[in-house]
């Protein structure tokens, strides 16, 4: 019997959606390991000319500019792509991603941005005949994600399918999946483990992520931060932002046995569960980590648009604050020092509420797709 072929599109605006993208195709093997799947970034695999140049250029943008970003997403939150820029997508990619999926012959195409999305509704609407899903890697609903060819939404929240259904989305082609996360983040780790490996003390340990492309934030904070780390063990994650490594590992304020400073990891899910504090940008795979770990989370100067979005949503719901000042570090590091029983009770007593068939479950999303599939 041939076995079921799963293509997962992607794109590499930021890290989340290729890393989700990832997460769903392992935890879908796991569960069903006789399914086949490809996880491809479009215009990297498609293009590689022009796409890394595109997401260079997005990248600066972002670093430099972000207020123009924000402007971009909110001129553009209730509206699909203009006909110019879905044509010149078609003109990149079309023939490319027509010959891949000849090739590959899937029985399901995911994607998980809304570039790929468009590209594959556009060869939809000229005969293609693979059903089409789109997974919605952030906590809101922009209006790029929408596609009448799509067959069905795999959304994060009740709220995202809220916002689906108000823009005229049939209910039957929105499903509530939460976002997929490896299954490396399914099953905690033992701390005494994790610390021994890292070489950790039995200390309240902060968490600290610019982000996989290693985007940090004030350092005036950062230096605060420095001004606890006798009663405070920290974990600064730098991504594949090398210059600030080198530059924090020069400076004698984070040369302590209780700083740590990395580069890019496929640990974090041992990090978060070894730590007691997150302290992060709220990107959409970020947060849903941290809520699959039940971290408490304090998040820094969002990128204006879906980390705003993101944002709102988790501190809303009181998984999250907002790292407003020194005062908000003070509360919560003197919480940790002063109170530490209270603060890791609360976070298993978290984990323990969480049932199978919750959205917010880290299988969840996988099952998911496979009955989908099946």
């Amino acid at each position: 019997m041939r076995k079921k072929q799963v293509l997962l599109l992607s794109e590499a605006f930021g890290t989340g959606h290729t890393q989700a993208a990832y997460a769903l195709a392992v935890g879908m093997k796991q569960l069903s390991p006789q399914v086949q799947t490809r996880v491809i970034e479009l215009g990297k695999f498609l293009n590689p000319t022009v796409g890394p140049l595109i997401i260079s250029a997005y990248r600066k943008t972002v670093s430099t500019k972000p207020e123009l970003v924000g402007r971009l997403y909110r001129n553009k939150y209730k509206k699909p792509l203009n006909r110019i820029t879905q044509l010149a997508l078609h003109r990149i990619f079309y023939a490319q991603a027509a010959n891949v999926i000849r090739q590959l012959k899937p029985d399901m195409i995911v994607c998980t941005h809304p570039f790929p999305s468009i590209v594959i509704s556009r060869l939809k609407r000229l005969g293609l005949d693979i059903p089409l899903f789109t997974l919605i890697t952030d906590y809101d609903a922009h209006g790029t994600w929408i596609n009448p060819e799509v067959n069905k939404f795999l959304v994060s929240t009740p709220r995202v399918k809220e916002l689906l259904l108000s823009r005229g989305i049939h209910e039957s082609r929105i499903e509530v999946t939460g976002i997929p996360v490896h299954p490396n983040f399914w099953i905690p780790h033992q701390r005494d483990e994790l610390r021994v490996e890292f070489g950790l003390k039995p200390l309240p340990t902060v968490m600290v992520m610019g982000g996989g492309w290693g985007l940090v934030f004030d350092e005036d904070l950062l230096t605060y931060m420095t001004t606890w780390r006798d009663q405070v063990q920290f974990i600064f994650c730098m991504g594949s932002n090398q210059k600030m490594i080198q530059k924090m590992k020069a400076n004698p304020k984070y040369q302590h046995p209780n700083i740590h400073i990395l580069g890019y990891t496929h640990e974090i899910h041992k990090l978060m569960d070894v730590s007691d504090l997150l302290i992060s940008k709220p990107g959409g795979m970020t947060c849903t980590e941290g809520l699959v770990k039940r971290i408490p989370m304090l998040f820094y100067d969002p990128i204006p648009g879906q980390e705003e979005e993101n944002c709102e949503y988790f501190v809303q719901h009181g998984h999250a604050e907002m790292l407003e000042s020194h005062a908000t570090l003070e509360k919560w590091f003197n919480r940790l020092v002063v109170d530490y029983e209270t603060v890791t009770s609360r976070r298993i007593q978290q984990m323990n509420q969480v049932s199978a068939s919750s959205y917010e479950h880290p299988a969840h999303c996988s099952h998911a797709v496979l009955d989908l599939l099946r």
